[in-house]
């Protein structure tokens, strides 16, 4: 089937999306997998702008012309991994544990499930205005794991947070 948009529009991933869908279609009820794939959408999402301005605070950092030049390179994790940071910018602070390349690096583990639960719970806990928001049910024994992982790979090839997308 080809996907067609009515206003000539495009966002550049749709087949991608369609993809996922694929993917999921037939293994459970559409309402279900609408939940799994957004909520990993908006992980992913969260993630590369989080990645975005981690990667723009590091390269201050070392610019002797930035603000937030710092000569003493032992000081730069501790800026790097400031909520605050983050938060002045409108980027939602991703623990460690939450981040997409955690959980891209353990998507083919048997319990990428209960990580994924436990990434959306951090992020929860770490950003207030989201508690009780994300999906929290990736660990369910029904949700078949080998296919949560092809979808998180599926998802990492998606650019989301940053300019170009």
């Amino acid at each position: 089937m080809t996907q067609t948009t009515t206003n000539g529009a495009s966002l550049g991933f749709e087949s991608k999306l369609w993809a996922m869908a694929d993917q999921l279609r037939g293994h459970m009820d559409p309402s279900d997998y609408k939940h799994v794939v957004l909520g990993l959408i908006f992980l992913k999402y969260i993630s590369d702008r989080f990645s975005q301005k981690y990667k723009q605070l590091e390269l201050a950092l070392k610019d002797e012309e930035s603000d937030y030049y710092l000569p003493d390179e032992s000081m730069h994790q501790t800026v790097l991994e400031d909520k605050d940071e983050y938060l002045a910018e409108n980027v939602f602070w991703v623990p460690p544990k939450a981040r997409w390349s955690h959980l891209q690096a353990n998507a083919k583990q048997p319990t990428i499930g209960t990580l994924v639960d436990e990434a959306m719970i951090a992020v929860e806990e770490a950003n207030p205005s989201l508690r009780g928001v994300l999906p929290k049910d990736y660990g369910r024994p029904t949700l078949n794991k080998q296919r949560l992982g092809e979808l998180i790979d599926l998802v990492g090839t998606i650019g989301l947070g940053d300019r170009e997308s």
